[in-house]
């Protein structure tokens, strides 16, 4: 695999070929890094199913360059979509809309919606740019795997299967975007992220979450969103979620809990409670939305046997944060 650290002229030319020839280029976001290939092409879009082991079932964002590029793929059909475009785009958010024929059905798992998306990174806006097609992308991480958010934990995954990877550095944000569909009316997140519930209801004035946000979906369900199905963003080692409003009863499910080689995963009111390894994710939720999936990556190095991962409270960033975790530790998980 060949690391991009400049968008050249050259560079851009090279991957734009990539591209066109129904070949993989992982690029960054300000979520994380997605894992491209031409939204026109089935050939191309089959070829992210088999790289990264991921279910058929499971749909796929498409990638924009722009607000004026989303009515050729996709059909807005009413004033709250335009005014969530409007709002909320270039930025982390994904809006399922009824999807026009020319986008394959293997992007959209066949359904007729498809999740759009216009990223506000810099550099995944110049690659879109110039390439000339809308792309289809999911994380840049093998299937059930932490998402990639810097070129040093996606390399070695997708060596030998992907030519190039773009660097752009840490992934701003950490976690996938927001994934919105309207209901009835009523914007329903499917997936939790950046741009939250209380977000859209500053501007749209009503919000829901979709119930399958904290609960198991089975993996033969139909998913209108990526993100949905019962494991995902793991480690290797098995996980333990663990969260109560009360230190003192957080501290006693840990040592109720803790084997002799156990990671902990927490915040820095944790870092004295004796185990093989503290490590601290973050004090606020916009460091621990930051560094979540590369820590996770990290615990796999020190080879424990149980990761305990201390949980946040489910509103705001950290629904989007609980969301992960939950499936992280493949619904393995207390709360005090």
């Amino acid at each position: 695999m060949q690391v991009i650290d400049k968008l050249t002229k050259e560079n851009l030319d090279i991957v734009k070929e990539e591209i066109k020839n129904n070949n993989l280029v992982i690029f960054p976001t300000e979520t994380v890094y997605g894992i491209g290939a031409n939204a026109l092409s089935s050939l191309a879009v089959s070829k992210i199913f088999e790289v990264k082991t991921r279910a058929r079932n499971n749909p796929l964002i498409v990638h924009l360059k722009d607000k004026k590029e989303i009515e050729k793929y996709a059909i807005i059909e009413n004033e709250i979509e335009k005014k969530l475009i409007d709002t909320f785009m270039p930025g982390p958010l994904t809006l399922i809309l009824k999807k026009k024929e020319i986008i394959p059905d293997v992007v959209t798992a066949n359904l007729d919606t498809v999740g759009i998306r216009i990223p506000s990174n810099p550099i995944a806006h110049e690659f879109l740019d110039y390439i000339d097609y809308p792309i289809a992308a999911p994380s840049a991480n093998i299937s059930s795997r932490p998402s990639g958010t810097k070129v040093e934990d996606i390399k070695m995954e997708f060596d030998n299967l992907v030519n190039y990877i773009i660097d752009g550095g840490e992934s701003k944000i950490g976690l996938e975007s927001t994934v919105v569909k309207v209901i009835n009316e009523v914007p329903t997140i499917l997936r939790p992220g950046y741009v939250t519930k209380e977000d859209i209801i500053k501007t749209i004035g009503v919000c829901e979450v979709s119930p399958h946000v904290l609960k198991e979906v089975d993996k033969n369900t139909k998913v209108e969103s990526p993100g949905m199905l019962y494991k995902h963003y793991a480690p290797k080692t098995k996980c333990l979620l663990l969260y109560s409003n009360n230190i003192d009863k957080l501290k006693e499910l840990i040592e109720k809990n803790k084997t002799e080689k156990t990671i902990i995963l927490g915040s820095k009111k944790l870092e004295k409670i004796s185990c093989y390894k503290f490590i601290n994710y973050g004090d606020t939720l916009e460091e621990i939305s930051h560094n979540l999936f590369s820590l996770l990556r990290k615990c796999d190095t020190y080879y424990a046997d149980l990761i305990i991962i201390e949980g946040v409270k489910k509103e705001g960033l950290g629904l989007a944060i609980m969301n992960r975790l939950i499936r992280t530790s493949s619904f393995n998980y207390q709360e005090l």
